[in-house]
């Protein structure tokens, strides 16, 4: 970042360095880390949905960046989002089918 002042860009990139090292985000643009509350959350499509539905609700709700950041966030989340409910409508499905042919894992033991 160009400063004019060589005092403040000095002060500045002290601060910005030390930050970096601490590990903390630099800038007003942190990530925070969103932390799933189950693990078992992340092993079942609808697990997914349901972290990916807070998600969602967080980006709509929030006022921080400008609109065309969060509807690309939203568009992003909502591909994701039908990914996850078409793997777990597969995957009611294939419940159905392995419960119809009787077999607890689907395939037959000899």
């Amino acid at each position: 970042m160009p400063f004019k002042d060589k005092l403040k860009q000095r002060t500045y990139q002290r601060e910005y360095q030390r930050l970096r090292r601490a590990g903390q985000p630099s800038g007003s643009r942190g990530l925070e880390v969103i932390q799933a509350v189950k693990l078992e959350q992340t092993r079942t499509a609808h697990g997914l949905m349901h972290i990916l539905g807070g998600l969602l609700r967080e980006v709509l709700e929030t006022r921080e960046g400008d609109i065309f950041m969060r509807s690309r966030t939203a568009g992003y989340l909502i591909s994701i989002g039908l990914r996850a409910v078409e793997t777990a409508d597969l995957e009611a499905r294939l419940d159905a089918i392995e419960r119809r042919l009787g077999g607890n894992d689907g395939y037959n033991k000899t």
